[in-house]
């Protein structure tokens, strides 16, 4: 992975960190997690039918959507960009205004099969540069409110409790902005992390469980619940530890950090234990400098790993994957012009991604604003990126646009059958 070139966004990946409430270590060697209510009260068991799953995989560092899916038929595109640009022979899945960049060929077998689409000038309704601050925003999207609460958060407000592993954020020790609020989410690094800690074989475990049991049941205050709480995660999440960790299907996937993440939700979701909602970080898509051309560079290899990773866990998912849908956020796209070190600096305006179950594919969807008269060389937002997820929400939970975005009135894109 390329070191990000923009101070800003190494600043909000830190502070990320800072901002968190109320996150607590479970343990060393077990999930981080935030909880609402105490779901240990709660009645779930795996139902050998896998529920609908929502995965939204974010690309941090703001990729350039002007790269992902080219516009070869406006002419201010090769002319902007004359060192960096894709040709328009080399692109793939191409109408007469938009392909795909070639790098993205693992994913024309579901563009082709009517599983992808793609949603350009989507993007905030005011343009924020920050890196920052446009994620928050992003993951918020309630705009003005001072309540940290994220969009998926309160998707899953719409509905019961139910599973403790009902939202997970894969890959990652930190909760995302989207996930935080009042609702239970947990975050997982690897599948076998979560264990208790100082337990190598299951008789080990068995043991340790009795003993913290016999120690803290009946017990008051915060720390005995957290102690239960865990106790519960740890034993809701044995499904997934007993199914195979090698992909299904013949699938495979690129040996990275998001190859990895994908693997993993693939098998917690072939586990059957009740996920709904997966977040994955992909990132930095922050490239100021040398952004390479379709043969070599920077965005080149990361738009092969997203391909690959997603490719490889569309086939490991095999029959369920009629029951996934997987979308793409980036905090804000790219300038149209290239920079003096053949990079792009920040935008405005980017591309979105929905694969999987109930998406209306093998199109490009969205009004095309054209470059020609662009401001501060921004490609402007003709879509935003709320009407995207909530039709996304609606389709794939049955979740109101009001529920999970306040204030917005949403437009109906037809990227999603409803």
């Amino acid at each position: 992975m390329t070191d990000p070139c923009c101070s800003d966004y190494r600043h909000a990946v830190t502070s990320r960190r800072a901002l968190l409430r109320g996150a607590g270590a479970l343990g060393a060697g077990v999930a981080t997690a935030t909880y609402g209510s105490a779901f240990t009260q709660t009645a779930f068991a795996a139902t050998g039918t896998a529920p609908r799953t929502l995965v939204v995989l974010s690309m941090r560092g703001a990729a350039d959507g002007l790269s992902l899916v080219v516009p070869h038929g406006d002419p201010v595109y090769a002319a902007a960009r004359p060192t960096i640009r894709v040709p328009a022979e080399r692109l793939l899945a191409a109408d007469a205004m938009f392909g795909l960049h070639p790098a993205l060929a693992p994913l024309v077998p579901l563009w082709t099969g009517g599983a992808m689409a793609a949603v350009h000038a989507t993007g905030l309704p005011v343009a924020n540069r920050s890196h920052f601050a446009a994620m928050e925003a992003v993951e918020d999207a309630d705009p003005g409110t001072q309540e940290r609460i994220g969009w998926l958060n309160r998707v899953l407000g719409a509905g019961s409790i139910g599973s403790p592993l009902r939202a997970i954020q894969q890959g990652s020790g930190v909760l995302s902005t989207q996930l935080a609020g009042r609702h239970p989410a947990m975050t997982v690094s690897r599948p076998e992390d979560i264990r208790l800690p100082g337990t190598s074989t299951p008789t080990q475990a068995a043991a340790r469980q009795r003993a913290l049991r016999t120690m803290w049941d009946g017990a008051g205050g915060p720390l005995a619940t957290a102690v239960t709480d865990t106790l519960e995660v740890v034993d809701r999440f044995a499904p997934v530890l007993a199914t195979p960790p090698d992909p299904a299907n013949g699938a495979g996937y690129p040996d990275t950090d998001l190859g990895q993440a994908l693997a993993a939700t693939a098998r917690v979701i072939r586990a059957d234990v009740g996920v709904e909602v997966v977040t994955v970080d992909h990132g930095s898509w922050d490239h100021h400098v040398r952004i390479g051309t379709p043969d070599s560079g920077s965005l080149r290899s990361m738009a092969q790993d997203l391909a690959g990773s997603v490719a490889g866990f569309f086939a490991d998912l095999g029959a369920l994957a009629d029951r996934v849908t997987l979308v793409t956020i980036s905090e804000f796209g790219r300038r149209v012009k290239e920079n003096a070190n053949q990079g792009l600096d920040h935008g405005h305006g980017n591309v979105m991604f929905v694969i999987g179950a109930g998406v209306r594919g093998g199109r490009y969807v969205g009004q095309w604003p054209g470059l020609l008269n662009t401001v501060d060389a921004d490609l402007p937002v003709t879509t935003d990126y709320r009407h995207v997820l909530s039709e996304v929400v609606q389709s794939v939970f049955g979740v109101s646009p009001a529920t999970a975005f306040p204030g917005l009135v949403a437009q109906r894109l037809d990227v999603m059958t409803l």
